[in-house]
């Protein structure tokens, strides 16, 4: 025993320095930040033991072969490794066998990985295709070739392409640093030292390249010594001269090596779905060859024009059901360029098989039993006694045909059966469908949170009349572009409730991550079964505020002018002014900086972000002290910070809508002193005076902006009512004002009325701020 311990600990020095300083996790790993750094798919999808097929795609000595040694490190599936250089067909097998085996056995998948996969032929490459697609085998390349150009299309469109740039100079550094300080695997005995500019040689020399410089470094230390290994403790000094000496100027590798043609054994229609038209004429002639009925055939293209290709080529099934249709006219042998003519299209077409949501919503349909909403039901026989379509809202009446509103049942609500592809046709419809499903999501869940403050969901029905889920629209694009979002930005998202910002940012940031903060729990419900019609490492981050002050919230109740003036909800504008006070002047600073606030704890600390973004954070400027310290927990230093807010004072005005007159003078004033009231805190406030709280909080301006809609409302007597009720806020000021002649007010009350009979004209003000901390 002792002997094996001893031959070990000797091969293990006999190592190059590259080999054995070579990053066991994700921690000691250095560089590529942009793929793995905190909060990144990938490094996320190693952690979760999750990987699916990869690519790493870089120049030499930039890590990609110890990130495979990461993940073999990290994953609980078997792995193989596999360098392409040496293994031909017979490695192969063995190796697939050994996964196949491992399968059977522990129902576990295998992570094989090929070093310099660029360098196998085609025959080598399309010899893994059937195991990847299966299931069998998880597969991980790298190439410091373009993988688009020199590896398998079917394999890379089978893999996610991960490219590894080159190392910085301080990443280098630090890599060096690393060595000469560790003990157990680099020079950490001896005492390693620089002469002015010799460290710097070696870095710019290296152009990048770790394994480079590690190679230059060993050489270097270990020949300014007179026998190697010296004394431990002794002084080892590495000059300009022992540099120079030591790294060599770099070859430059260039690889073009073998013919490049589709040689691939499957199945016709899974040649089909594989995109390889080589393979799918292949199959063809067999077929016909072996007198397979031509019909026989048709009728599978004709299936796989819906099921694989879909409305990523919509065009697909007519071409089949054509080239079907002649070849009954032709008949055999010239028919034969008819079954040709549609292989080729189908192989060569655009991929989607979101055709298959139709199965999700039939299993939905046997699994619950839902009713018709009432908008929805038919008005023709008995809408006059039964009500039935009151409220729909015909979608051609409004920009673009097309109008925010429920069409599921209400328990199905949130649910999503179709996903658009990447691909084809369904690239060009993907960013509309998407918007327009998540605008009208966003508009249900704003009309959720009208219904918690006493605003009913029939009120919504005649809200949306009009542009406001267009307004949505245009506000999340705003955002979205002042923050200047990419696909490697990791993003937090504050009040996540309605999801407009949420699920934008989950597309744009594919490379990093979104974190939703959500305030109420159904919400956050709501939106991880959306999530899952995203891959799971794509999906969302997420999490639940914390109340703050509970108990004091439930003494304070909804406001009945919320269709007026909405805002972030009563909940969570009463748990602020519990903590923070009770008015914006008396704020101390304190309060408002989350750095003096040590009881906000983060939500997600293992994420370092690079934007923030916010709509209707908070529905008093004291309430943005909340948001402020909430943001300020989490690790946003140097992010960017966006968010708008609607702006109360610039809502709707009645007074607005009446006829000129002394009366209607009357009660301009009145209405125009209720929005103007200093202490009225949810009324009160500029983007100005939200900006000067975020400068108090520490926070940095960049951008103060404030922009005004125009929408189209439909007011019901309801909500008139509801307004000048004793129990609205606004009520009691607009009647306190009319004490002396209260039957004046009531016949401005029915000149309303009858204005509010058609859809009238109101703005919508908005501000926008970008900052950072």
């Amino acid at each position: 025993m002792s002997k094996d311990l001893f031959e070990t600990a000797a091969a293990q020095e006999r190592l190059p320095l590259a080999a054995r300083m070579r990053p066991r996790n994700l921690d000691e790993y250095i560089g590529q930040e942009h793929i793995v750094g905190k909060g990144r798919l990938l490094r996320r999808a190693i952690q979760a033991d999750r990987l699916s097929s990869v690519i790493f795609f870089g120049p030499p000595g930039t890590g990609k072969t110890t990130l495979a040694r990461v993940i073999a490190n990290h994953t609980k599936s078997n792995f193989l490794s596999l360098n392409a250089v040496l293994a031909g067909v017979q490695q192969i097998r063995a190796a697939i066998t050994a996964a196949e085996e491992h399968k059977k056995l522990y129902g576990k998948p295998t992570i094989l990985f090929v070093d310099e996969v660029h360098r196998w032929n085609r025959a080598q490459q399309d010899a893994l295709l059937p195991w990847v697609e299966n299931g069998t085998v998880i597969f991980i390349g790298a190439t410091t070739e373009n993988p688009f150009f020199e590896v398998n299309k079917a394999l890379v469109s089978r893999s996610r392409v991960f490219q590894l740039n080159a190392l910085t100079d301080a990443e280098l550094r630090l890599t060096v640093e690393r060595c000469v300080q560790d003990q157990e695997r680099g020079y950490g005995q001896w005492h390693i030292a620089f002469t002015a500019g010799a460290l710097d040689h070696l870095i710019e020399t290296a152009a990048g390249d770790a394994r480079s410089l590690l190679n230059a470094l060993e050489l270097a230390v270990e020949t300014s010594v007179e026998h190697w290994p010296p004394p431990a403790g002794t002084d080892i000094v590495i000059n300009m001269q022992t540099a120079e000496e030591s790294i060599q100027q770099k070859a430059v590798l260039y690889d073009k090596d073998g013919d490049y043609h589709y040689d691939i054994i499957s199945a016709f229609i899974k040649s089909i779905r594989g995109s390889d038209p080589d393979a799918a004429l292949y199959w063809l002639a067999r077929m016909v060859r072996a007198g397979e009925s031509p019909n026989f055939i048709f009728r599978r293209m004709l299936i796989s024009a819906c099921e694989d290709i879909g409305l990523a080529d919509p065009h697909a099934l007519t071409v089949v059901n054509s080239a079907a249709a002649a070849f009954d006219r032709i008949g055999l042998p010239e028919g034969r360029y008819h079954l040709t003519h549609a292989a080729l299209y189908l192989a060569t077409c655009p991929k989607s098989n979101s055709a298959l949501g139709f199965f999700d919503a039939l299993k939905a349909v046997e699994q619950e039993q839902t009713e018709v909403p009432n908008h929805l039901k038919d008005a023709n026989r008995d809408g006059d006694s039964l009500g039935h379509g009151a409220g729909y809202l015909y979608p051609h009446a409004y920009r673009d045909h097309w109008i925010a509103q429920q069409y599921l049942p209400d328990e199905l609500i949130g649910r999503v059966f179709y996903t658009p592809g990447a691909t084809g046709y369904e690239q060009t419809i993907r960013d509309e469908v998407l918007a327009k499903r998540e605008t009208q999501l966003a508009a249900l869940q704003e009309a959720a949170d009208s219904a918690k403050t006493g605003y009913t969901a029939e009120d919504w029905q005649v809200r949306t009349e009009g542009s406001s889920a267009e307004i949505l629209e245009h506000i999340r694009d705003t955002l979205i572009k002042l923050a200047q979002l990419d696909a490697d930005d990791r993003v937090l998202v504050y009040r996540a409730d309605g999801g407009l910002l949420l699920w934008a940012s989950t597309r744009i940031a594919v490379n990093g991550c979104t974190a939703g903060l959500f305030e109420r729990s159904e919400a956050l419900d709501a939106a991880l079964r959306y999530a899952e019609t995203f891959e799971v490492l794509h999906r969302p981050i997420t999490a639940l505020m914390p109340p703050t002050a509970s108990a004091c919230a439930d003494e304070i109740s909804a406001p009945s002018e919320a269709a007026l003036f909405p805002g972030a909800s009563v909940k969570h504008a009463a748990e602020t002014a519990c903590v923070c006070g009770a008015s914006a002047a008396g704020y101390q600073q304190s309060h408002l900086n989350p750095h003096t606030n040590p009881t906000v704890q983060p939500l997600f600390p293992d994420i370092v972000f690079d934007a923030v973004l916010a709509y209707n954070p908070a529905a008093t400027l004291p309430d943005f002290a909340h948001f402020f310290s909430r943001i300020a927990a989490e690790q946003i230093a140097g992010a960017r910070v966006v968010f708008a807010f609607q702006l109360p004072q610039e809502g709707l005005r009645l007074a607005s809508l009446l006829p000129p007159g002394a009366d209607t003078q009357r009660f301009t004033a009145a209405e125009s002193a209720f929005f103007t009231d200093a202490q009225n805190e949810r009324l009160s406030w500029t983007p100005d005076m939200v900006a000067e709280c975020a400068h108090n909080a520490g926070f940095t301006l960049q951008t103060v902006e404030r922009k005004t809609y125009q929408e189209r409302r439909l007011i019901t007597q309801a909500e008139l009512h509801r307004w000048f009720s004793e129990d609205s806020e606004y009520g009691r000021h607009i009647r306190s004002s009319f004490a002396d002649d209260p039957a004046v007010l009531e016949a401005i009350i029915r000149r309303l009325e009858q204005c509010c009979r058609k859809p009238v004209e109101c703005g919508r003000g908005v501000g926008y701020i970008y900052m950072h901390l």
